[in-house]
């Protein structure tokens, strides 16, 4: 992927788009758990108060209280309260919200930031813990007399009647060194509890001074619910919205990446020469095309969608997590460790077969391409079993191969599954002592477990991200290739021009020619020119280097020595597309492409006229059968011309040469499916027509060579004989046994 990364330039931003509603989403996700465990914690246990500092309180209650404080954190608590009385200028105000002010003065909380509440919130709760600790102590006897003894006196034996107020003023009383024995063994009790747990405890108390105020404790309860719970909804629409803007990112990206990436690959192998063609076959070119770049586009979405979220999620999970438990961090660490495991066994078997798997796709499209294209021949030799068996034994493998990765894959979600049931049960069995020691709160338990989830769920992202990358990393090299593959052909940095008075005259000097790779060469000296206004013919025996020869005239591939100048100029100082201009080209094996017989013929001049098109057809000897199809030249041609014959192909093939009117014709064996009178009346129909143009003809049939103004005898790779037909019968030892295999001597005469 690496090596395909620059390609993602003109995304970047969008995908930063992307990544800032990531981190939108996953801390909206993150924030859900918290609101829950409020949910729970304040709003259903502790009735909507959230922690133990009332926002009013009487003034004989915050007398009751501060007897278990020290003197700087009394003074530290009654800073934050303001005396409200029947005298103060806002009575009327507070009297509405705290009906009993109208019988005793009470205390108000100044508008108090949460630091400072924070800071007295646990004073004012271990206070409240006191008092109500100390109540419940003069309703149990047996309590009553063991307090007594560290209080000074036997509360047991106080006298019927009595109320709590009258005691704590007795308390009040008491030495200062007994008060603070008291406040000592509090605190030393209710710092084994915790902030939190002290907090939810005391809340018992707040919530009672607010049911003494007149206060509607229910639709407090009610409103802290409501308030979360918009909060909560809104979270979600969040989370939603990004979900949805980090799809539509991801996908535009990806889509995007294989759109620019398809373009790249289809524009490269435009320009392979014959030499780059042997490194690929035409099934893989397809199959990189496709298969592989589609890999490539689902993982771009599973990064930009994964590799932030998945992090964020685990490590944000983690520290909120260990925020609400760290006691129970155990857990989470043995389900990663596990699940790790899991994944690490997976890829490593999953990896070497996604390798396999690119290079059997190849293959069955190497052999479904093989089968469809021979059909006929196929069936002409009843081969279909043959057939039938080589496509299984392709299909087959690749279906093994596939399946056992996808069962491989499939134990990830059942594992996953398990991993998150047995921690939600662990969590639940370990977290239900914490509650019973009064260590952990319900609400943060469900907190945790969610959290915990969430970890979870961030793994089996990151192992999914795992899997498909090395099967996309192999689609990426495989992409990678065919674009950093070096072309042996290119257009020359200071390309020079034809000039105006350019006819199309070629020159082979000293040409010599060698496969890539091969150990020897396939021409050897090749010296001859080709004039305007002349045919010249290129003869010999099959595998003699003739279609080799004029493949070197437009750069399918360049000359391993010598040159080949066309007006003068090395065709390897022109650019690719100013040589191919000149150039009608008809090569051995036609070729039409899928529309009609008129879009085929303007492939070679969109711009050229229907006469030109007939004319075209009129020489190329096609415009009789054009006429009898019902539609004339509206017919339509199917894949590669199957739905005509290979004349028609042919004859369609050299009217499309035909109307690009060039300076140059290369007719590579095309005449081979015409009749003996349709080769004769085209050849001299073509004659007169590019009367001014460089004609070159390749044939096996020496009638069709017989009349061109130079005939060149190939022979293994030399150039054997050269002159007109009746030089050659004469001199030409080579081009006699072709002629006489043929014809008759008295038909050669």
């Amino acid at each position: 992927m690496v090596r395909l990364a620059k390609y993602l330039k003109p995304f970047i931003p969008m995908i930063l788009i992307a990544v800032v509603l990531l981190f939108v989403q996953a801390l909206s996700d993150l924030t859900l758990p918290d609101y829950m465990s409020n949910i729970i914690n304040n709003g259903i246990q502790q009735g909507g108060i959230v922690n133990s500092v009332p926002e009013a309180i009487r003034l004989n209650e915050m007398k009751k209280i501060t007897l278990f404080m020290n003197e700087n954190d009394k003074e530290e608590v009654l800073k934050n309260y303001t005396l409200i009385d029947n005298a103060s200028s806002d009575y009327d105000k507070y009297l509405k919200k705290y009906p009993q002010l109208e019988k005793e003065a009470i205390l108000v909380l100044n508008k108090t930031d949460k630091k400072e509440i924070a800071k007295i919130n646990p004073l004012m709760g271990k206070a409240f813990l006191a008092v109500s600790g100390i109540e419940q102590i003069i309703e149990d006897p047996a309590k009553a007399a063991a307090a007594g003894s560290s209080l000074g006196f036997d509360l047991s034996k106080l006298p019927s009647g009595i109320t709590s107020d009258q005691i704590f003023i007795m308390l009040a009383q008491m030495p200062a060194g007994n008060l603070s024995k008291i406040q000592t063994a509090m605190n030393e009790k209710f710092n084994v509890l915790g902030d939190k747990m002290i907090t939810q405890m005391a809340v018992g108390s707040v919530k009672a001074e607010y049911s003494a105020l007149g206060m509607d404790v229910n639709k407090l309860q009610s409103n802290y619910i409501w308030k979360i719970g918009i909060l909560m909804l809104l979270l979600s629409l969040l989370s939603a919205a990004s979900t949805i803007g980090v799809g539509y990112f991801s996908a535009m990206t990806a889509a995007g990446l294989a759109k620019n990436l398809r373009k790249k690959v289809f524009d490269k192998v435009s320009s392979f020469s014959n030499t780059e063609f042997d490194k690929f076959s035409t099934a893989s070119l397809i199959t990189r095309s496709t298969n592989d770049i589609t890999q490539i586009q689902m993982l771009a979405i599973i990064l930009i969608r994964v590799v932030c979220y998945a992090p964020i999620m685990g490590i944000g999970g983690t520290i909120r997590a260990l925020g609400k438990s760290t006691s129970m961090s155990w857990i989470i660490a043995v389900a990663v460790i596990i699940l790790i495991g899991i994944i690490l066994i997976v890829f490593s078997i999953s990896l070497p077969k996604f390798r396999i798997i690119q290079s059997l796709i190849d293959r069955l499209n190497l052999v479904t391409r093989e089968n469809l294209s021979g059909m006929l021949v196929i069936r002409s030799f009843n081969t279909q079993k043959f057939e039938e068996n080589r496509f299984d034994k392709a299909n087959i493998d690749l279906t093994k191969t596939t399946l056992f990765v996808n069962r491989i894959m499939v134990v990830m979600m059942p594992a996953m599954m398990l991993i998150m049931n047995g921690l939600t049960l662990l969590i639940i069995w370990v977290g239900a002592h914490q509650v019973e020691k009064a260590a952990m709160q319900v609400g943060d338990i469900m907190a945790f477990m969610q959290y915990a989830m969430l970890i979870v769920i961030s793994f089996l992202m990151l192992s999914i991200m795992f899997i498909m990358v090395p099967r996309a990393s192999v689609s990426a090299v495989r992409v990678a290739d065919v674009l950093e593959t070096e072309t042996l052909i290119n257009d020359p940095q200071n390309p020079k021009q034809f000039g105006s008075d350019s006819h199309g005259l070629i020159e082979f000097k000293n040409v010599s020619f060698r496969y890539p790779g091969a150990e020897e060469d396939v021409l050897h000296d090749i010296n001859f020119t080709a004039k305007p206004g002349k045919s010249t013919a290129i003869i010999g025996a099959t595998g003699a280097g003739k279609s080799t020869l004029v493949n070197l005239i437009p750069r399918f591939y360049d000359v391993t020595e010598g040159g080949v100048f066309i007006d003068g100029v090395d065709i390897r100082e022109i650019k690719q597309h100013d040589l191919r201009d000149k150039i009608g080209y008809v090569p051995q094996k036609s070729l039409l492409f899928t529309g009609t017989i008129e879009s085929n013929l303007r492939y070679a001049d969109e711009n050229a006229s229907d006469e030109q098109l007939k004319t075209a057809a009129e020489v190329a000897q096609a415009l009789d059968f054009i006429n009898e199809k019902p539609e004339g030249f509206e017919s339509r041609i199917s894949q590669a011309g199957s739905n005509v014959s290979g004349g028609q192909n042919q004859r369609l093939s050299i009217a499309r040469a035909l109307v690009k009117n060039p300076d140059i014709y290369i007719f590579d064996d095309c005449f081979s499916a015409l009749d003996f009178k349709t080769d004769a009346e085209l050849r001299k129909a073509i004659k007169s027509h590019a009367g001014k143009s460089t004609m070159l003809l390749i044939a096996q049939r020496v009638g069709t060579v017989m009349k061109a103004d130079q005939i060149i005898v190939l022979d293994h790779g030399r150039i054997v004989g050269k002159g007109t037909h009746t030089e050659l019968m004469a001199s030409c030892e080579t081009y006699r046994e072709i002629a006489l295999s043929q014809f008759s001597k008295e038909e050669l005469a």
